[in-house]
């Protein structure tokens, strides 16, 4: 871990990452909710709001798009991934290199490690490749640190989850992205255990805005240091007016109460103005 590594894809030393690699990991049943987000493009619109601090996907996407948004979203290459048409013990391919993601204008990578799982000894082999090549190219490095496999009893244990976070710091990762893991004192006892590693929050699957909103202040103020998400955020038709308030939370320290409130304003407002 780097002081500042991650100064590209964070803000006032807090990051909202969207993450987009869901087309690999689950397949398209993720866009069916907005089905314009198929269409990478709507994502990379999406991405280009201020909340966002970088946008991760996989090569295909990243050739494909975002040199037409290079000046507009910060690409965090996410170098591993796998479908969920694998039913293996839990583990990930290296899709592209440190060296090729540079080359396309990454200032950050992504790499998923899944402690528990038999793959675990490679993974973390393969981690430290990348690791260290990132660093040769001043990149910040991203760890979804996602405890998984045979072997584990309880993967969303609060103890098991600070596991993971402690992972990202012994690993060296500038930013660990976990589980929440469930309550305020078990995400302060999670990012207590990252040390100096900043702990951003995994969106997961979809929830209505108030519990969302608020699972994200606890968060906040347990001592994470932002959000990763992806289903949360693109598979809402409202993700415009959500980003205002995950901005208003994660940058600003607003309350979800407040930000909810806001929220409701400007949906009153664009109801309106569609009726004009």
């Amino acid at each position: 871990m780097l002081p500042h590594a991650d100064e590209a894809i964070t803000r006032d030393e807090k990051a909202l990452i969207l993450a987009y690699d869901h087309g690999l990991e689950h397949g398209p049943v993720d866009f069916e909710p907005v089905p314009e987000t198929t269409d990478p493009e709507t994502v990379f619109e999406l991405a280009t709001h201020d909340a966002v601090t970088a946008l991760a996907v996989q090569k295909g996407v990243a050739e494909a798009y975002y040199p037409s948004y290079e000046d507009d979203v910060t690409l965090l290459a996410k170098l591993n991934g796998t479908s969920n048409l694998w039913m293996g013990e839990p583990d990930s391919s290296v899709n592209w290199s440190v060296d090729y993601a540079a080359d396309l204008g990454a200032d950050a990578i992504g790499f998923t490690v899944y402690g528990g799982s038999n793959k675990e000894v490679e993974m973390t082999e393969e981690f430290r490749d990348a690791h260290e090549a990132a660093r040769e190219h001043d990149m910040g490095v991203v760890m979804w640190s996602y405890p998984r496999g045979q072997g584990l009893k309880n993967d969303r244990s609060p103890d098991t989850i600070a596991y993971a976070a402690r992972m990202g710091l012994e690993l060296g990762a500038d930013i660990t992205k976990v589980k929440y893991p469930g309550t305020p004192e078990a995400m302060e006892w999670v990012c207590q255990s990252a040390a100096g590693t900043k702990v951003v929050m995994s969106g997961g699957s979809k929830t209505d805005d108030r519990q969302f909103l608020e699972t994200v202040e606890s968060a906040m103020n347990a001592g994470g240091s932002g959000l990763a998400v992806g289903r949360n955020v693109f598979q809402r038709e409202n993700a415009t007016e959500l980003l205002d308030a995950l901005e208003a939370v994660i940058f600003e320290g607003a309350t979800a109460d407040d930000a909810l409130g806001e929220m409701s304003s400007a949906g009153e407002e664009r109801a309106g103005a569609a009726l004009d």
